[in-house]
C-alpha cells in the first residue's frame, strides 16, 4: 500500500493560508476592476490571472488542495493541479494495486483551479470553456467549491 503524501507540509500551512488569501483578494480585485471599467463580458472571469509571484501561486494551490482534501476525504477521485500538487478525495473505489491512478481523475491548470477554489468562476463555466480534464463518473466538483478562505 502506498503511503499518503501530504500536499503541503504542516510547517507551511500558515504560508499557504496567506498565499491563498493573497490570490483570492487579487483575483476578486481584478474581477471587480474589470466590472467597474464597464466590462459586462460574462466570460471576463475566465481570464482572471493575478500577477503574483510563482511561489505565491504554488503555496495557494497546495493550501487550497489541502482544504479540498479535508472537506471531502477519501480515495476515489484524484485531483491534479500540475506542477504543484495532487490529492485524493471522495469515497469510492480505490486505485487498482497495479495502477495507482484512481478510476476518477480531474486535471486542472493552476489558474483554473484557483479561480474555482476562490469562487471567481463556476465549474460549468470552466468546463464549458474546455479548461477541465475529467475522466470517470465523478467529474464535477461544483458541490465542493468554492473553498472557505
Amino acid at each position: 500500500m502506498m503511503e499518503h503524501m501530504a500536499v503541503i507540509l504542516e510547517k507551511d500551512l500558515e504560508r499557504g493560508r496567506i498565499a491563498f488569501g493573497q490570490w483570492h483578494d487579487a483575483a476578486h480585485e481584478a474581477l471587480e476592476s474589470s466590472r467597474s471599467s464597464g466590462n459586462a463580458d460574462p466570460t471576463a472571469a475566465i481570464a482572471i490571472h493575478p500577477a503574483l509571484p510563482r511561489s505565491t501561486w504554488a503555496m495557494a494551490v497546495r493550501y487550497s488542495l489541502f482544504l479540498l482534501e479535508r472537506r471531502a476525504p477519501g480515495p476515489g477521485v484524484e485531483v491534479r493541479v500540475a506542477p504543484w500538487g495532487a490529492v485524493k478525495i471522495l469515497d469510492g473505489p480505490e486505485s487498482d494495486p497495479h495502477n495507482l491512478t484512481p478510476p476518477d481523475v480531474i486535471e486542472l491548470d493552476p489558474d483554473v483551479w484557483l479561480r474555482l477554489a476562490c469562487g471567481i468562476t463556476s465549474w460549468a463555466q470552466e468546463k464549458d470553456a474546455g479548461h477541465i480534464s475529467a475522466v470517470g463518473e465523478r467529474d464535477d466538483l461544483s458541490g465542493l467549491l468554492p473553498l472557505a478562505r
